[in-house]
């Protein structure tokens, strides 16, 4: 309350000024703030809520004869507090909603990988030669079963037959990741 209002029936003039002020220029208020906020109706109605109250700490400048109608001073206070809320959000990062959280995607530990490479370099190393050849060049380097058999100069058919039986001792030694190796 400001010094010099009075208080009639337990609400004061300036309560009575207030809500004559919202039903006189709500409307347009609301309008202009929610171009402002892109649509967001509940971001408009707060800062109308906030333009009011900044009518009701200054009601001098409500009163002033310097023009005839107060609108032009509650759209420009309400501008003002859009580009402020504006400014304010983009300075900070965007929250992230729980929903968001849920959905994400979970990326594995960089040191869990690191383990099951290390894992898979000594399994492999407990194949024979022959069967870490085939295995290098096929699942490793990406070579196709006759370009492994190219380079190998062996047959396709034993390039297929050498991969399952490596793949079937790497099974055997690497129990844990079994699945991974089908």
């Amino acid at each position: 309350m400001t010094a010099g209002t009075t208080i009639t029936h337990g609400t004061t003039t300036a309560e009575h000024e207030l809500a004559a002020l919202q039903r006189e220029h709500g409307r347009p208020l609301f309008a202009l703030l929610l171009r402002l906020c892109d649509g967001d109706r509940q971001r408009a109605e707060d800062l109308v809520q906030e333009t009011l109250v900044r009518a009701w700490q200054h009601p001098e400048a409500l009163r002033a004869d310097d023009f005839e109608s107060v609108r032009p001073w509650l759209l420009t206070v309400g501008r003002r507090l859009a580009i402020d809320a504006r400014r304010a959000r983009q300075a900070r990062p965007a929250e992230v909603g729980d929903a968001i959280l849920e959905n994400a995607r979970v990326c594995a530990d960089h040191a869990e990988r690191s383990v099951a490479t290390l894992d898979v370099r000594e399994a492999v190393k407990t194949l024979t030669p022959e069967h870490r050849e085939v295995l290098v060049l096929v699942y490793f380097q990406g070579a196709s079963v006759a370009e492994a058999a190219a380079a190998l100069d062996i047959p396709p058919g034993t390039v297929k037959s050498r991969a399952y039986y490596a793949l079937r001792a790497l099974r055997r030694v690497l129990p844990g990741y079994a699945a991974d190796l089908r």
